[in-house]
């Protein structure tokens, strides 16, 4: 594998320019100081209780996220790129969602193959020929990006049903701008902190053509249960619109109300954050106790908005994203500004073939994973976990793709002996309103604390930073 770009020092540990207050700031820095600070921002999250939960982990069902102190920096030439690129990448992800479920002219091109779609279990055939509000499917998109040198991002997956980390990414900027105003006076950094207001002018801009002129909101959780129930709760406390679990709706001639102390009241968009299989028993999982009776017929009569869209996990699925090259050029015409990472297609013979020939170099991924599960890391593996992945492929090719092992960039990050470099990537936060995309300038970096290690997912061991854009 290639040596991992160094964020802080670039290629020959030059010191990039973003990085030069930091650097004098650390040097001026005593050790103790700053390991004191470190204490002093897990206290704070403690505090706080930024929780996530562990599925299958019963000794410690909810944990604290790891947090560093030492912020990841991004110029605001670099930042201008990528948001150029975002805002593109998600702009076709949203056209490609309404053909698939429309005209579906990219299948009748041959650009993405019809199995592929129709054999998906995450395409909803209820979904065929339905209008959305304003034709967005994808209201919040978190876009996994990767590092490899000064002058490649590429795009690592599609996060296109439920994103979650916003409330990290908020909640590290309030914590890093409490214990570190010394730093902050040093740079200037691009303000997170209006996201929460973006992000519900972007859900009423969505709302149904009969809502009123003040739609209303709520965001609806599985419950207490679920792995990012702090984040929904956060987001409604931010937001100011009610958190709702399905108990608390029911649908009327269509049109669907909240329960609330003053009798029940209209809601015209729901930010929902339970998946498409639990959301309505009539329609989907009869024994869903999540979902609420009558929603989907709500939502075909063009009453209520879901954000995201149900279906989008089409769009996420990590077979369609080897495509996403393709799709960017066949509805916008354009070529794609953001890389995706090469991929192999393991539902192909050829490239199965290549891939069982190479798996202690590959990194292997389920289709339908998320988490950081489910994946053969190669060159990290055991032989016998290389074994059983050879199996798991022979036996069902179409549910994994596998890509190389990129060597991600690395940031300075406080360690056990001292501030040494660790593996990161970057989920920005794409919003989509009726007439318009934003992305607050950020982000939400996750860092792998092992050393060595490419998994970043706070599931299996890894903490987040504060992503500074510079503000030039």
């Amino acid at each position: 594998m290639a040596v991992a770009f160094d964020e802080m020092n670039g290629p020959g540990g030059d010191l990039r320019p973003a990085y030069r207050e930091l650097a004098r700031w650390l040097k001026e820095t005593p050790p103790d100081a700053l390991e004191y600070r470190r204490q002093e921002a897990e206290l704070l999250f403690r505090r706080i209780g930024i929780t996530f939960a562990v599925y299958g982990d019963a000794e410690a069902q909810e944990r604290l996220i790891p947090f560093d102190v030492i912020p990841r920096i991004i110029s605001a030439k670099e930042w201008a790129i990528l948001e150029k690129g975002l805002k593109q990448r998600v702009r076709a992800l949203n056209m490609f969602l309404r053909d698939i479920y429309h005209g579906r002219d990219i299948l009748r091109a041959n650009i993405v193959p019809d199995d592929l779609i129709f054999q998906n279990p995450v395409f909803r055939p209820e979904m065929n020929g339905q209008d959305v509000p304003h034709d967005v499917y994808v209201h919040i998109a978190g876009i996994d990006i990767v590092r490899v040198n000064p002058e490649e991002f590429f795009v690592l997956e599609d996060n296109a049903r439920t994103p979650s980390g916003v409330s990290y990414m908020l909640e590290n900027r309030e914590i890093m701008m409490r214990l570190f105003p010394d730093l902050f006076a040093r740079h200037r950094v691009a303000p997170v902190e209006k996201y929460p207001d973006e992000l519900l002018s972007a859900l009423r801009s969505v709302a149904p053509l009969g809502a009123s002129a003040e739609p209303t909101v709520a965001l609806m959780t599985p419950g207490v249960y679920n792995s990012a129930y702090y984040e929904h709760s956060f987001l409604a406390d931010k937001l100011g619109i009610e958190l709702v679990e399905g108990r608390d709706l029911i649908v009327k001639n269509d049109e669907v109300f909240m329960r609330t102390t003053e009798g029940l009241k209209r809601v015209d968009v729901i930010y929902r954050r339970v998946d498409d299989d639990f959301l309505d028993p009539l329609t989907f999982r009869p024994d869903s106790a999540l979902g609420v009776p009558g929603l989907m017929s709500a939502y075909a009569a063009g009453n209520v908005t879901l954000a995201n869209a149900v279906g989008t996990g089409i769009a996420d699925d990590k077979a369609v994203y080897s495509y996403m090259p393709e799709i960017v050029k066949f509805y916008l015409g354009e070529e794609p500004i953001l890389k995706n990472v090469p991929t192999w297609r393991c539902r192909e013979p050829r490239d199965l073939s290549y891939v069982l020939d190479h798996l202690s170099e590959l990194v292997v991924k389920e289709v339908h994973g998320s988490g950081g599960y489910g994946m053969l890391i190669g060159p990290a593996a055991t032989k016998a976990t290389i074994e059983a992945f050879r199996d798991k492929l022979k036996r069902e090719p179409e549910g994994f793709i596998a890509q190389p092992t990129l060597a991600l960039s690395t940031c300075p990050t406080c360690t056990e002996s001292g501030l040494a470099p660790r593996h990161v990537d970057l989920r920005p936060f794409v919003l989509t309103g009726s007439n318009h995309v934003t992305i607050v300038p950020g982000g939400l970096t996750r860092v792998a604390l092992k050393e060595g290690s490419l998994v970043v997912n706070s599931s299996q061991g890894g903490g987040t930073k504060d992503t500074w854009i510079l503000d030039e």
